[in-house]
């Protein structure tokens, strides 16, 4: 019997599938990378299933791919070898919220704006928001961070527990319920990031946190990139508990202007927002207001009403889109590299002079309060040229951030597109990655060729 009768024999024909609409939909992420099918989507329900698939695919030597909502961007998702897709859009639900400790249990297709509603009944959030809305399954397996990183941490730091299936079928638990544990290896920083090459998710318990009393947003303007960095460090050096603090250079300001009809200064800008309550939080606002103009300032502006804060964040969230309106024709790229804060103004600094260096379009956002920052770049796909001035272009940030102490991503993950460097960044670290792969994987079936090559 064929793996295509055995999952057909297993699971009901809605939830299986081969009709080529459905494969196309699964051979594709957002990102620039070529798209390829996979031979078959499933969609099951829960673990005892997703084990089941596991099985099979184990028994043929089928690759599988865990598949959320397609919305990672460097081709994580995309089956270059073929095989199963596991889509875990029907595994949904949100199983409980655990007020008392800060906990909430969920399964991997939840969705982040599905979970901040139902914790909004509970007078809690969710931290992590990585700007698209993603699955938090995907959202662990990249180990994604996003605007509110600076205060409440990455992925991995809000990760309690995950079930988790591996190639064989077997299904573990990778952590517990309590605050810490001195016990074993740490199995929640092993598979978070891991990519799909490790495991399957089908369930993760992760950290909440109570809904701030009041939340100030603000946007401040900059004559250069270097003064807004140095505003950065002066604001995190002060203890102040900014939640979000992003840079955003004068060709994407521009760009947002058109995009959502705002008349802000085409200069380097902060977008700042504070959490607390209210009298800690204003004393907050007025140091960082001193900070922000000893450091060069030129304007600032901050919103406390809902309304305001919400289009002031749209605005930022919003940039991809911008760029893509006003390059019709074109496709999104976007680089990802971390440096440490300290490096972080010559690492733009240096972007911007290289992109008509490379003859590119593009313009710069930055997660800056953790030295993360993207250029958006806009290239023609089918012109080999370009792609390849793109990819030296990428080439030239990524080794200016690891010559400095940094990382090829700080977010994205590595997929098929950061894969080359690898080597460069962790040296014979890589050694100690693929003997895990080796021993969880051995016969190399879970999203294949992604994150780094087997030896």
């Amino acid at each position: 019997m064929s793996y295509f009768d055995e999952l057909a024999s297993l699971l009901p024909t809605d939830r299986y599938s081969t009709n080529p609409v459905v494969l196309d939909q699964h051979s594709k992420d957002e990102s620039y990378h070529k798209p390829a099918f996979p031979d078959a989507v499933v969609f099951p329900l829960n673990a005892e299933e997703v084990s089941s698939i596991m099985k099979i695919a184990e028994k043929h030597k089928v690759p599988i791919i865990p598949f959320g909502l397609g919305t990672s961007l460097e081709g994580h998702v995309i089956p270059y070898n073929g095989g199963i897709s596991i889509d875990f859009s029907l595994m949904d639900q949100v199983l409980e919220v655990m007020p008392g400790d800060f906990l909430v249990k969920v399964q991997p297709g939840v969705t982040r704006s599905k979970l901040n509603q139902e914790l909004k009944k509970h007078g809690l959030f969710f931290s992590v928001d990585p700007g698209a809305d993603a699955t938090l399954g995907g959202m662990a397996a990249t180990n994604a961070s996003g605007t509110t990183s600076v205060r409440y941490g990455v992925m991995r730091d809000q990760v309690r527990d995950m079930e988790v299936v591996l190639a064989n079928g077997e299904i573990i638990h990778t952590g517990s319920l309590a605050v810490k544990s001195s016990s074993g290896y740490n199995l929640n920083g092993l598979f978070v990031g891991s990519e799909g090459t490790l495991g399957a998710f089908t369930e993760l318990t992760l950290k909440v946190y109570g809904i701030p009393e009041m939340i100030v947003a603000g946007r401040a303007t900059f004559e250069t990139i270097d003064q807004a960095v140095e505003a950065v460090v002066g604001v995190l050096s002060a203890g102040i508990q900014v939640a979000r603090i992003e840079l955003v250079d004068a060709q994407s300001i521009a760009q947002v202007n058109s995009y959502s009809k705002t008349d802000y200064a085409e200069v380097p800008t902060l977008f700042l927002e504070f959490h607390g309550n209210e009298a800690g939080l204003m004393q907050d606002v007025d140091f960082a207001k001193e900070i922000l103009l000893d450091s060069g300032c030129s304007e600032f502006k901050f919103e406390q009403d809902s309304l305001a804060r919400n289009l002031l964040w749209d605005a930022r969230h919003n940039l991809a889109y911008a760029a893509m309106r006003a390059n019709p024709g074109k496709k999104l790229m976007v680089t990802d590299v971390c440096l440490p804060i300290s490096e972080l103004a010559g690492g733009i600094e240096g972007a911007i002079k290289a992109l008509p260096e490379y003859g590119l379009i593009g313009g710069i956002v930055g997660h800056v309060g953790d030295g993360n920052y993207h250029v958006l770049l806009m290239i023609d796909v089918e012109d080999a040229e370009e792609m390849a001035r793109a990819e030296k272009f990428n080439q030239h940030i990524v080794e200016y951030a690891l010559a400095r102490g940094g990382s090829c991503t700080g977010e994205h993950g590595v997929g098929i597109g950061k894969m080359k460097y690898q080597p460069l960044e962790h040296g014979n670290s890589l050694v100690v990655m693929q003997a895990l792969k080796k021993t969880l994987d051995p016969h190399n079936l879970l999203n294949p060729g992604k994150l780094f090559q087997l030896t």
